[in-house]
């Protein structure tokens, strides 16, 4: 069982990143390399998270085995006769392996390769990765040029810093550094960046998501954010289309203008394959190949134009697509709240839906997860599930800004990581050992993961679901996760006094703290920085809950969810009407395809007899006549009836009901208004089907 835990978590690890990566990525559309440098980041870092706790319990073991070995000669002394070779000393020791015991030499160099890759990844290979997928050009050489172009600044930036640190140390005779050392400063150089921002995302962690939980078993809170969503989500694809509308105009003015005889026609080609099909249709019926291009009287573009042309293509059909994803799955949402709020007071204690799911289910859940099952789970189990597990993530978060603000202290000894790992060390219970480290590095990861997952960037950093995330985001969280996972370990290491700098006892460190050498070289990053700017994570944890940061949003413009804002209630009221019109116009749908289906039902067959009979007595040279004809009037008018049934069609759709029962019918699923009525004075509805007019003229009789 000695490597048995370790490869099994090595290919879990593997799996719940690729997991992930399929979530948020496209594995048909991407490039290969993209994923595959995506999926090598987030996998490192994962496993650097899952593998610490084996790495502890294995350094507590050694360390009770060096005691015991330097404390037997003693033992030895003492014990007379007989009794020193009846009973020997290490039988009496309570040391034993534990069940996840990994050999020596094996995790100094499981470290060396995994913390060494992922930093070869961050600040070399990612970076330059993002130019290259952000790239419009149209061949490998002109990316990787563009690339490395774009990258001058950023790596000339840290070579200029690092000659300048090497003339420094060979100009001043009192300083000798060896490799070794170098190599530290490097190490404690990128460390300190990596804990500036991770005490940044988790200070936000530790707040939000206690606090999300626990608004999310608030009735009604959920379906105001998302009538709030909707609402920006809805701008957002509007600015989408409008600016795809654009860059599709200037393809298609390049397209008319460079024909098929152009030196720049293979780039144009390639630009077109990158637009929507309906546009490539368009496009493809205004093109004349057969017409030349003239180099003296026309002015055509340039190749770096088209490049930006490119550029813009891939940029805004990303985002034009992403909006419309975003937008389906946030209709099915909002549907589905709305019908948790209106089963909450079902007296059947089964729930409801509006909408049936257009996915086929699973027989084995339907059986499980009945009507019965989900209205229990939804309406009455599901807050308080919330609600315990927000006040469970409250504790964690409490131990935390503790710890952080008193790890440094170790006689006594405040920090309640600590304390918990010290008391399990006592008795060597390595299963408790593991499981208390799994979970507290596993909150922190939560914490300051789920911070990168929510962040956003304007446009150009989100990491949106349902494989909507384009490639420079993608990279960019890798890059973030490389850079954030070394330092979070070390100070996990540090709130449990596993790092010997922290506790300042001569014992055997950990094999990760030993691959990052002694922070001696760098007292005051050691003595100081890593020790006090931690506690900053306390005003963090402040300003968070008083929502500082959402509320200077709101003050340069960025609209926020936030209950006692004018804006955020103006917002809902619009998502509020919008999912309104979206439910209404799924409804027409629904019920058109079952009016549709009835009436294939009851007189599609009798349809096709009275065809049959009708066909058989039809002269055979009467009809190849008629078909002659019908065929030349067809091909002649086909475009413009189908222009003019396809307009039909959209302006029926457009159109809104009307509502015969407004007195009981209500769209809004948290207030009902019993006064509230549509009333259309002209006509009045009859139950036999058919709309009669109020005055006796009798006029639609006959319709």
């Amino acid at each position: 069982m000695s490597g048995a835990a370790l490869g099994l978590e090595i290919v879990f690890v593997f799996f719940l990143a690729l997991f992930l990566l399929h979530r948020y990525g496209d594995f048909k559309k991407q490039h290969r390399l993209v994923i595959i440098g995506t999926l090598l980041a987030w996998y490192l870092c994962f496993l650097i998270v899952f593998i610490l706790p084996l790495d502890v319990s294995t350094t507590i073991y050694n360390r009770c085995k060096h005691a015991a070995a330097n404390s037997s000669p003693t033992e030895n002394s003492n014990i007379t006769g007989f009794h020193a070779t009846a009973t020997p000393v290490p039988s009496q020791h309570p040391c034993f392996k534990p069940w996840s015991y990994i050999p020596d030499g094996i995790m100094p160099i499981f470290w060396r390769v995994v913390y060494w890759t992922s930093q070869f990844l961050t600040w070399i290979l990612l970076p330059f990765m993002q130019s290259y997928a952000r790239s419009g050009g149209f061949s490998i050489t002109g990316k990787i040029k563009t690339a490395l172009i774009e990258n001058a600044i950023y790596y000339g930036t840290y070579l200029l810093i690092f000659g300048a640190f090497l003339i420094y140390v060979a100009v001043n005779p009192h300083l000798h550094l060896e490799w070794n050392q170098l190599q530290t400063i490097g190490i404690a150089a990128a460390n300190t960046w990596g804990l500036f921002l991770l005490v940044l995302l988790l200070g936000y962690g530790l707040v939000e998501i206690p606090r999300s939980y626990w608004n999310g078993a608030k009735r009604g809170y959920l379906l105001m954010k998302t009538y709030f969503k909707a609402a920006k989500l809805m701008t957002e694809k509007a600015d989408a289309e409008e600016t795809l509308e654009d860059v599709m105009e200037e393809v298609r003015k390049v397209n008319e203008s460079i024909k098929y005889n152009h030196p720049l026609r293979k780039c144009v080609d390639t630009i077109l394959k990158k637009c929507p099909t309906e546009y490539q249709e368009k496009m493809g019926r205004n093109m004349d190949d057969y017409e030349d291009f003239d180099e003296k009287h026309n002015t055509y573009p340039s190749e770096k134009s088209l490049v930006k042309l490119h550029k813009q293509v891939i940029y805004s059909v990303q985002r034009h697509r992403r909006t419309q994803v975003q937008w389906q799955i946030l209709l099915e949402q909002a549907f589905y709240l709305e019908d948790v709020a209106k089963n909450e007071t079902s007296a059947t204690r089964q729930f409801v839906h509006t909408f049936q799911s257009p996915e086929p289910e699973n027989k084995f859940l339907q059986y499980f997860y009945n009507p019965t099952v989900e209205w229990y789970w939804e309406c009455l189990l599901r807050p308080w599930f919330y609600r315990i597990l927000a006040v469970v993530l409250s504790i964690f978060s409490v131990i935390v800004v503790w710890s952080e603000c008193t790890f440094f202290s170790t006689t006594p000894v405040l920090s309640l990581f600590a304390v918990f790992i010290q008391l399990a060390e006592k008795t060597y219970n390595y299963i408790y050992i593991e499981i208390a480290c799994f979970l507290s590095i596993f909150f922190l990861s939560i914490c300051v993961y789920s911070t990168v997952f929510r962040i956003r960037v304007f446009n150009y950093y989100y990491l949106a679901s349902h494989h909507q995330t384009d490639a420079y985001s993608l990279l960019f969280s890798g890059m973030l996760f490389c850079r954030l996972t070394p330092p979070l370990c070390l100070n996990f290491l540090g709130l449990t006094h596993m790092d010997s700098s922290i506790s300042h006892q001569n014992t055997q460190p950990t094999a990760y703290t030993s691959i990052m050498g002694s922070m001696k070289v760098l007292s005051f990053i050691a003595d100081g920085f890593y020790i006090y700017y931690p506690m900053l994570v306390v005003i963090l944890c402040i300003a968070t809950y008083f929502s500082l940061g959402t509320r200077c949003l709101n003050l340069l413009g960025f609209q926020q969810f936030m209950g006692d804002n004018d804006m955020t209630s103006d917002l809902v009221d619009e998502g509020k009407e919008l999912i309104r019109r979206e439910k209404r116009k799924r409804q027409r749908q629904e019920e058109g395809e079952n009016r549709r289906r009835e009436w294939k039902e009851r007189y599609g067959h009798n349809r096709e007899d009275s065809t049959r009979n009708r066909n058989v007595h039809v002269d055979p040279k009467e009809s190849n006549l008629s078909d002659i004809s019908t065929n030349r009037s067809a091909s002649k008018y086909t475009r413009a009836n189908n222009r003019t049934e396809r307009d039909r069609i959209e302006l029926l759709q457009d159109v809104e009901p009307l509502d015969f029962n407004a007195e009981t019918f209500t769209d809004d699923p948290l207030e009902s208004e019993p006064g509230r009525s549509f009333l259309y004075p002209p006509f009045r509805y009859q139950p036999g089907g058919r709309y009669l007019s109020m005055s006796h003229s009798r006029i639609f009789d006959d319709v």
